[in-house]
């Protein structure tokens, strides 16, 4: 077992043990790629600590991210771990966010559509609130660009408002304005 394989292994959901996790590849940026592969692992139990990490490292140096968009956009659709959803859905976002609103972040076509699949699928699927409500914002900001997407997620959002959490019900009224 490699040191970073240990390391994820023995992440915990404390911040500390999370943040440790990422300062290791922060501190090691060759390790990225390696690390990125690791998260989509399906496979392998511990995928899901390494999300974990990356959602911390995004915050840090989103722009790390740039060659992996690929790889990124097209395995988030896989994941099946909650936990690992989660941290993606955020992760999206962020991506999302650098993209449309501070241009820092360049995503192609395929990599768009990918996003907007992966977005619909965790907000119609039994994915967590987190996820959903990470979804419901990434649907908006694709929707600037994609004018059909914002009357769909409309109707989804009106459709499952009753039924949902307090927390989902905040985002959907806040979307919904916006909506309008």
């Amino acid at each position: 077992m490699t040191e970073l394989e240990l390391l994820i292994e023995q992440t915990t959901g404390y911040k500390n043990s999370r943040q440790n996790t990422a300062n290791f590849i922060l501190a090691r940026p060759e390790l990225l790629e390696q690390f990125l592969f690791y998260c989509f692992e399906i496979d392998n139990p511990n995928h899901y600590k390494a999300c974990w990490a990356l959602e911390l490292i995004s915050y840090e140096k989103l722009e790390w991210f740039q060659p992996y968009l690929d790889l990124i956009c097209s395995k988030s659709q896989t994941l099946t771990n909650e936990s690992a959803i989660r941290p993606l859905s955020k992760i999206l976002y962020l991506i999302l966010e650098a993209h449309y609103r501070k241009n820092s972040i360049q995503l192609t076509e395929k990599q768009l559509q990918y996003l907007i699949e992966t977005n619909f699928d965790w907000l119609i699927n039994d994915s967590k609130v987190a996820a959903k409500a990470h979804a419901m914002r990434c649907l908006f900001l694709l929707g600037t660009q994609y004018p059909w997407i914002h009357p769909e997620l409309k109707t989804i959002i009106t459709k499952d408002f009753s039924t949902h959490t307090a927390a989902y019900k905040a985002v959907s009224k806040q979307l919904l304005k916006k909506l309008k």
